[in-house]
């Protein structure tokens, strides 16, 4: 079969006319905080899907940061890859904060989240390791593994039973190939919001020698009493070995960090080939990204309005009867019984006629059957907008439920 054969077939027939809706986005030019609205075709919307917690991405001083960094050092510096001429000490001094507020000895800035992820993996483990990992684990994990060429071995999700007998077969392993255990987990899994259960995943070293790699993208900056992550609020901290965060959430930025020992770290920064061979971080982002590490812990009042939205928000919902899971962060999974033609309709529903966007999630990241739609809560989000969303998450419901949205085929295209 040709390959575009291939490709049709698999499309089907929503691949004939569907494309992503995002790329008509523009944002309104604000002096302030950037609100939780967007231009949508030239319609104003209430957005749920902004990777934006605590309201960082137009904050009037993050702003004047990255302006000042852009006139400085203009986009092009520093010009070349961190081991030979890309190296600032800007870009050293926000590693060494990093590494303090996440309670590690140092840290390892990175170019981007996913590949960073992947390129960690990549670099910790070779053929004589054994890599246990969660079942629901972020496709950046996934495709790490991808890579492995040792055995990797998968737990139920947040299944402490399963993570140790995992545990107890990949021990056996490593005592035939000398090589040693990382298990790889999440501090808030991004689409169900539930957080991995860390400080009981430390506590399994009390019976297994391994050790824990966090991915804590959406925990970093939202979890724990300062924001330093999920791992400090299980008060785990010394037990996580190697902590991911990215700044593509709470510091509504580009590029991730990895922390640990100056060890791992500096092992890391030796044998990391997606760095290794990687120009570093432009200037502007890095001194953009200082500014906004010292308001997200200089200014705590970011996290608890954040809080504050999301837990009205996910009140509500419960109120009114939606199934949110098992979400015990600010993710809100809002679990909806449907088929594809219901959600696309759904989405149109919301976007057209409630002027509310939200992001969409269908067979195969869930069970077929279901439908997510999963809010992000900001710190710039309204009360009045939770409650707007409410009344609209209402009434798509009871649409949902009468079979409006069967009956009413053009929402899907």
């Amino acid at each position: 079969m040709d390959i575009f054969d291939k490709i049709a077939k698999h499309m089907g027939p929503l691949g004939q006319h569907q494309k992503w809706s995002h790329g008509y986005f523009s944002f309104p030019k604000l002096e302030g905080e950037i609100a939780p609205h967007m231009q949508f075709r030239g319609k104003e919307h209430l957005v749920w899907s902004l990777n934006n917690y605590l309201g960082l991405a137009n904050h009037p001083e993050v702003r004047k940061a990255d302006e000042e960094a852009a006139a400085k050092f203009g986009m092009a510096y520093p010009m070349g890859a961190r081991m030979m001429s890309g190296n600032s000490n800007y870009h050293e001094q926000l590693e060494q904060e990093l590494a303090e507020f996440v309670g590690k000895p140092d840290a390892f800035l990175l170019n981007y989240g996913y590949q960073g992820m992947v390129s960690i993996i990549d670099t910790l483990v070779d053929r004589n390791d054994v890599v246990v990992y969660d079942a629901e684990s972020h496709a950046c994990i996934v495709d790490g593994l991808r890579l492995h060429m040792g055995k990797r071995f998968v737990y139920k999700h947040n299944d402490i039973e399963s993570a140790r007998k995992q545990l107890e077969r990949a021990t056996k392993l490593v005592e035939e190939t000398g090589g040693g255990i990382l298990l790889i987990t999440e501090g808030v899994f991004g689409m169900s919001g539930a957080q991995g259960k860390l400080k009981e995943i430390v506590d399994l070293k009390k019976d297994f020698n391994f050790r824990i790699l966090v991915d804590d993208a959406h925990g970093f900056g939202t979890m724990g009493k300062t924001g330093a992550g999920t791992h400090e609020a299980q008060d785990c901290i010394d037990g996580i070995d190697v902590y991911f965060g990215t700044f593509a959430k709470s510091m509504a930025g580009i590029g991730a960090f990895v922390a640990s020992t100056e060890q791992i770290t500096n092992f890391l920064r030796y044998n990391m080939r997606s760095q290794t061979f990687a120009k570093a971080l432009p200037m502007p982002m890095v001194i953009g990204l200082l500014k906004r590490l010292e308001l997200l812990k200089s200014k705590p009042e970011l996290k608890d309005k954040l809080w504050e939205i999301a837990m009205t928000l996910q009140k509500g919902l419960r109120e009114r009867g939606f199934d949110l899971g098992v979400t015990d962060s600010v993710v809100t999974p809002v679990f909806l019984k449907g088929e594809l033609s219901d959600a696309t309709a759904i989405t149109y529903d919301l976007r057209e006629n409630y002027s509310i966007f939200c992001s969409i999630v269908v067979y195969p990241v869930i069970p077929k059957g279901m439908i997510e739609l999963r809010l992000i809560p900001t710190a710039v989000h309204t009360l009045e907008d939770v409650q707007r969303t409410l009344d609209a998450f209402s009434e798509v419901a009871e649409k949902l439920e009468n079979g409006y949205y069967k009956e009413n085929l053009f929402a899907t295209v």
